[in-house]
């Protein structure tokens, strides 16, 4: 592995990093060494990840080595080691002038993701280097307890209070465990942490919690340090540490959410039943009670009084007639909870009175009460507090903080299901008390509180950074905005304002849900999955939109026509199930036998958020709006006005309500766009099906990395071509490439992927899957495994078993073109000379009954036995397509197919009568006399007649005006582009209207041919299509007859749906 020097300290990468990798890693040692914070953008695929680790590792190491140095020169008293450096000067680029004399004062770097399957590929990545630091996840027992007990239960605070109960009574085998190897926690391999609870059996909930103090990187999700109670219970040491806030575009509203609370009716409910519960038991059943677990009935009437006097005082706001609710400041939640005589001196007896029902109930064997509610009320009581220490009079003077009381709309019956021993009493309607944080920095100044050496803020999606960096209220001396490392050629970027049929497309409130609109776009959703290869993912707005556009399509037909194409996979809800879909849309992408598979998700959600749809998972992403947050939501309003009040006091930086409104949209659509490019090799297309993506504040908003090449499309045809023009283009230089580089080495950035494809339990879900490795591939893997299409995979494979199977189906195919190539009198002579006399016979007596009655049926079953039994009279069978009538080429072509697994070459003008050929100029004995003397006969008229009614039928009078004025303007100006953009627009709105498309072909000329096939190929998926219309092509080229045929064949076509119409 490279050893870079960077700012004086030493990195130890797995490869040659590029310039953007190097400037990452030289800020975050800027920040580490400065004691500053940072805030870091750098696109996905860039390697940050990896950069971030390798960076702040090496970084500590040398800090190590600072100690080490200065510990070495005190015990050498003052000579030198080393006569060309002196000793003193050791490890100063580190620490910056510091002097630490510790050990111990080496800083701790905390790790932070939003969730723990994001650690868990952070970790796999971190494997990927060279360095081996002490570690340890801090989680929840929900993700660690492994006791079948405990976890059977779906109320987490019942899992907690059960743990705790079973703890104590030494009643947990693998806490027992646990508690026997706690001297030897600091002797723990710490690296393979489930190794150690495999053969231990110990509780990996409290191990990893001791792993905390001698781990070296401690790795934990955003609310472990930005929620104080969750701070406090995991006993967070901050002071000195260096925090990493990971995907940080989330950080904002965690920062929000960890502070603020809602209180629904049904939470003090149930809080009042399960008191209550406990009081009637008590009383009817005191004779048998156990002292240790007997409450004193005045505590609990007590603690009824405090939650009835809340509940009443909460639900005794009379509403307004709008039902928008009433604000108050957020110093109001204190004189709200004294109400209910909850106060500075009251809370910590009402505080630990609610534990210890909850512990209580919790603990006791058969059904449980619902303590969900009460745990919560005291949850509430404490975070209340503790803010009240942390702001003081702060809070009195800035809104940050905001009282909301407003009506009840859930349905409680809902929660019934779920909570079996909820009563009837829970049917109550009342008031939600909501109090709302609108300031992140609360939380970021929290931290600095600590005594945090940095806090580095890193995503790919932060920009502007000058808001976001503003509304964290902290300072961020050191910042970066990174570009991509991919070329212009691996990303297409599109505008579609209106859809295939003309339609605008859009998702605002007013048009979301009116039938034209949702019809074109799932037309237009229809074509991108012909276009796009592989996987195509579809990004919503929201659920609602999602739900209802998907009901519409079902109804209508367009589910099914994408059905057809690439299956539908939708993202669910719940978790439950989304691991199932998922992994059904990786392995139908991966399917040789399918054209892939197309994912619909929400912007927001978790496909937009966790996953990792590198290379074919992803090669087209469409955004098919703007997902602007609730507008009418009263959090939303609230938040926007507390913005606006910023403003209008002239605090810099502050976004106004409004600008804050657009970037919430935009920042979800830039982490649905990330999903579609994840590494140097990869490649993919963008599409944004809305028009508003054309106004430039919505693409300024774009990443700085997409906004160079992104195009705006008036025309659908234009942007078809366009894209089927770049995924041709992208094809070929990804095959080149990987044909040029060879056998894989540690100097690319990100090499081809050996165990991703193969593996289906990691596909994209795992990120070690998707970053550069350390491990040297096999050329036959790289090739294997490439981003190329399914059918150049096959090939590949195909060449690899052998020259020699190649050389035979060349051969074959030459055979079988000498056979074919002989016609009349000359293919008896061959068909007589290979076949015994009787099958000769046999044959010539189907052809003779043939000519008579007609029946293709007939024929075949006289001369398929004769002619298929051995493989090298195959071409033969092929050879009597000549004596087929047209009207049974295109079967006897599909036969030949299936029997022989090669077909005759079948061409649609095959299935034209000899007198529609010379109508179009085809048969080459009457083409130098219709050149010479252009004349529209009846005969001419036929085939173009047909194929004008046909047109008229699929799109109607008007569509086909507009299509024949566009191949008038053909006629005369040669403008290919023009032309295609208009015909294909209107001719691939309906799968059934390709075919017109295709029959279009006659009427391009020689030198535009070649791009019109391989359009068609795009749209259909046939490489026939583009081979017989390149053949078609050359052949009539060399006749010297095509373009007046077309020239003449158009005028024709104009002159007559003039006089039609």
């Amino acid at each position: 592995m490279p050893l870079i020097k960077l700012r004086g300290v030493t990195v130890d990468f797995p490869f040659t990093p590029y310039p953007c990798q190097e400037d990452y890693m030289s800020k975050v040692i800027e920040c580490l060494q400065n004691k500053v914070n940072g805030v870091l953008e750098s696109p996905t695929g860039t390697g940050k990840t990896l950069c971030l680790l390798c960076s702040a590792l090496g970084w500590r190491e040398h800090f190590k080595d600072t100690i080490s140095a200065r510990k070495i020169a005190e015990r050498m008293g003052g000579a030198e080691l080393f006569p060309d450096r002196q000793m003193s000067s050791w490890g100063t680029a580190a620490t910056d002038g510091d002097t630490p004399t510790y050990y111990t004062d080496i800083p701790k770097i905390i790790y932070a993701s939003r969730t723990h399957s994001q650690l868990t590929q952070v970790i796999s990545e971190l494997k990927n280097t060279s360095y081996r630091p002490k570690m340890c996840v801090l989680g929840s027992r929900e993700q660690l307890c492994i006791n079948q007990e405990v976890m059977r239960h779906e109320s987490n605070h019942i899992k907690v209070h059960m743990c705790r109960a079973k703890v104590s009574s030494r009643s947990c085998v693998f806490y027992n465990n646990f508690d026997g190897m706690k001297t030897k926690i600091g002797d723990l391999p710490v690296d393979d942490i489930d190794q150690i609870v495999c053969s231990c059996r110990v509780c990996p909930y409290y191990l990893s919690r001791a792993l905390k103090q001698h781990a070296d990187v401690i790795f934990m999700p955003y609310n472990y340090l930005l929620d104080p109670k969750s701070r406090r219970a995991h006993n967070i040491e901050l002071k000195g540490a260096v925090v990493i806030f990971d995907e940080a575009h989330n950080v904002e509203k965690m920062c929000e959410e960890s502070i603020s609370f809602d209180l629904t009716p049904y939470d003090l409910i149930s809080a009042i039943e399960a008191v209550d519960r406990l009081l009637r038991e008590q009383a009817s059943d005191i004779s048998k009670a156990d002292s240790k677990n007997i409450f004193l009935n005045a505590q609990l009437n007590n603690l009824t009084e405090v939650l009835m006097d809340l509940e009443s005082s909460i639900n005794g706001f009379e509403m307004p007639a709008n039902s928008q609710g009433i604000t108050k400041p957020g110093s109001f939640i204190y004189e709200l909870f004294q109400t209910a005589h909850v106060n500075s001196d009251t809370k910590t007896a009402v505080v630990e009175a609610m534990e210890q029902i909850t512990g209580y109930l919790a603990g006791r064997p058969g059904v449980f009460l619902n303590t969900s509610g009460l745990q919560k009320v005291a949850d509430i009581i404490q975070v209340r507090s503790m803010l009240k220490r942390s702001v003081g009079c702060f809070l009195y003077f800035f809104p940050i903080f905001i009282v909301h009381i407003h009506p009840d709309t859930s349905n409680f019956k809902k929660k019934q299901v779920t909570d079996v021993w909820a009563s009837s009493s829970t049917k109550k309607q009342g008031n939600v008390l909501s109090y709302w944080c609108f300031s992140p920095g609360f939380s970021m100044q929290e931290l600095l509180r600590q005594g945090v050496r940095s806090i580095i803020l890193t995503s790919g999606t932060l920009s502007p950074l000058s808001s976001f960096t503003c509304e964290m209220q902290i300072p961020f001396p050191v910042s970066l905005e990174n570009p991509h490392v991919i070329q212009r050629d691996q990303i297409f970027v599109s505008i579609i304002e209106k859809g295939p049929d003309g339609v605008q497309l859009s998702t605002a409130f007013d048009r979301r849900f009116v039938p034209e609109n949702m019809s074109s776009m799932g037309n237009t959703l229809v074509n991108l999955a012909r276009v796009v290869p592989h996987g195509l993912l579809v990004f919503f707005p929201s659920y609602p939109v999602m739900d209802k556009t998907l009901e519409f399509w079902r109804a209508n037909g367009h589910a099914d026509r994408i059905e057809h194409v690439k299956p539908m996979f939708v993202e669910p809800r719940g978790k439950g199930t989304f691991t199932e879909v998922i992994d059904g849309y990786y392995d139908k992408v991966n399917d040789p036998n399918s054209s892939g598979g197309s994912f619909f998700a929400v912007c927001r959600g978790k496909a937009s958020e966790g996953l990792d749809f590198a290379d074919r998972y992803g090669r087209g992403v469409a955004i098919t709006g703007l997902p602007f947050p609730p507008r009418m939501d009263p959090r939303v309003v609230l938040k926007m006005q507390y913005l606006d009040e910023m403003c209008k006091n002239k605090i810099s930086g502050y976004l106004s309500g409004q600008e804050w409104y657009r970037q919430q949209a935009s920042r979800a659509v830039n982490q649905a766009i990330g999903r579609v490019i994840r590494h140097r090799e990869d490649y993919g297309a963008i599409f944004l099906c809305d028009h508003r993506f054309k106004g430039t504040e919505a693409r300024n908003q774009l990443p700085s990395w997409v906004r160079p090449y992104v195009k705006i499309y008036d025309g659908f045809g234009t942007m078809v071509r366009d894209a089927a023009h770049f995924f041709r283009t992208a094809q070929k230089t990804a095959c080149k490439n990987q044909a040029d580089t060879g056998p894989l080495n540690t100097g690319s950035s990100y090499p081809a992927k050996s165990v991703w494809l193969s593996d289906t339990s990691q596909k994209a879900k795992t990120l070690a899957s998707h970053v550069p490795s350390l491990k040297m591939r096999k050329l036959g893997e790289a090739s294997r495994l490439s981003t190329l299409s399914l059918q150049h995979d096959k090939r590949l494979d195909d060449e690899s078993r052998g020259g020699k199977q190649k050389i035979k189906v060349v051969q074959e195919r030459k055979t079988v073109a000498s056979c074919t190539a002989k016609t009349g009198k000359a293919f008896m002579m061959e068909l007589r000379r290979c076949l015994s006399h009787e099958n000769f016979k046999l044959i010539m007596e189907g052809l003779q009954s043939y000519k008579t009655t007609d029946d293709l049926s007939d024929l075949l079953a006289n001369v398929t036995e004769p002619l298929i039994q051995d493989h090298n009279t195959h071409c033969l069978l092929r050879g009597l397509y000549q004596f087929i009538r047209p009207h049974h080429k295109k079967e006897f072509d599909e036969r030949c197919l299936e029997l022989t697994g090669e077909g005759c070459g079948y061409k649609q003008e095959h299935s034209l009568s000899r007198e529609e050929r010379e109508a179009l100029g085809q048969n080459p004995v009457n083409v130098r006399s219709e050149v010479q003397k252009p004349q529209t006969s009846i005969k001419e008229g036929l085939s173009c007649s047909s194929l004008l009614s046909d047109i008229k039928q699929a799109i109607g009078a008007e569509k086909t005006r507009q299509m024949f004025l566009a191949l008038q303007a053909y006629k005369t100006s040669n403008n290919y582009e023009q032309m295609v953009s208009t015909v294909v627009s209107l001719l691939t709105e309906r799968d059934e209207d390709i075919a017109l498309l295709e029959r279009l072909s006659v009427l391009i000329r020689p030198q535009h041919r070649k791009q019109f096939g391989e359009l068609l190929k795009s749209l259909t998926g046939n490489d026939s299509v583009a081979n017989q219309d390149s053949d078609m092509g050359s052949s009539q080229l060399n006749q010297g007859i095509l373009c007046n045929n077309c020239i003449l064949l158009q005028g024709w076509m104009v002159d007559k749906y003039a006089n039609c119409s």
